[in-house]
């Protein structure tokens, strides 16, 4: 019986139930049990903030990742765009299943119809920073909590939208909710967004065969070019590859939070692990060091 540990949110046991169901269809049964993180036991606080405050790199998967460790567990299923991209030592992602919506959605209204100084909310300083340099004259508040949280907060009138993955929307059923869906050329999403991280001890490979390799091989390149300015998951980066024939496209972005300074930057290429470290590169030459800065 394999052990899948999951964090205790809605969209975090969809995630885990879905892993679960493809480890059956390959004919292994399995159990989730659910383990608390930094990131859910502390709502109060902007997660850029939070980061910094506990000098943590992953608010949403030590603890899971303590698990794994100590063998409580023998799976730990992220949102890939949680993960940092350096590892602890012993621990490594041995599979990512297939990608759902990489994108951003507004939740309320559409983008354009926000009235002048509309309060928009948002947990991700990418998210500000990027909507910003589209619309100075937002005012973006923070928004924690689960998924259904924050859409009770929009319903309750405190937000008069709010931003949100579309893939969390989806898996739960929820795509209704979609206002509107930003592309990369609008909101470059997080990196691994809409995708999922099966973590596991190094040198496991019972769960390879759950990895879909299209995915893989894109989201490698966006962590790469993640990795470049230091791995965490809650600098304002935004970074996204995807096929394009035999070539994968990948474009990223910085923004400064108030948005008056954005740089962009694309490139295709072979290589996932040289593309993203490329496009690093071209974002550093052109100020992005200082921008994070």
């Amino acid at each position: 019986m394999i052990t899948i540990g999951s964090r205790g949110s809605m969209l975090a046991l969809w995630q885990a139930r879905h892993v679960q169901s493809l480890l059956k269809a390959h004919g292994h049964e399995s159990k989730i049990e659910v383990i608390q993180t930094t990131g859910d036991k502390i709502t109060d606080v902007p997660l850029a903030k939070l980061g910094a405050e506990t000098s943590t790199k992953g608010l949403f998967t030590k603890e899971l990742e303590d698990a794994l460790l100590q063998n409580r567990i023998d799976l730990a299923v992220h949102s890939l765009k949680d993960m940092p991209t350096v590892l602890p030592p012993g621990l490594e992602i041995v599979a990512v299943p297939e990608r759902e919506d990489p994108f951003d959605a507004i939740v309320g209204m559409l983008f354009d119809e926000l009235p002048y100084g509309a309060v928009l909310g948002t947990s991700s300083l990418r998210r500000q920073s990027q909507l910003k340099a589209l619309r100075p004259d937002l005012n973006i508040q923070s928004i924690r909590g689960n998924l259904d949280t924050r859409l009770r907060k929009l319903d309750e009138g405190q937000y008069q939208a709010i931003v949100l993955a579309c893939a969390g929307l989806k898996r739960l059923g929820w795509s209704s909710r979609i206002a509107e869906r930003l592309d990369a050329s609008r909101l470059c999403p997080a990196v691994g967004q809409g995708a999922l991280a099966i973590e596991a001890r190094a040198g496991d490979r019972l769960t390879s065969i759950l990895t879909h390799v299209p995915t893989f091989t894109a989201v490698s390149a966006e962590r790469a070019c993640l990795r470049e300015f230091g791995g965490g998951c809650q600098i304002p980066l935004g970074a996204y590859a995807s096929w394009r024939g035999e070539q994968l496209h990948l474009e990223a972005v910085v923004a400064s939070p108030d948005g008056q300074v954005l740089i962009r930057h694309a490139e295709s290429g072979m290589e996932p692990e040289s593309l993203g470290r490329s496009v690093a590169a071209a974002l550093i030459e052109r100020g992005a060091r200082e921008v994070l800065g």
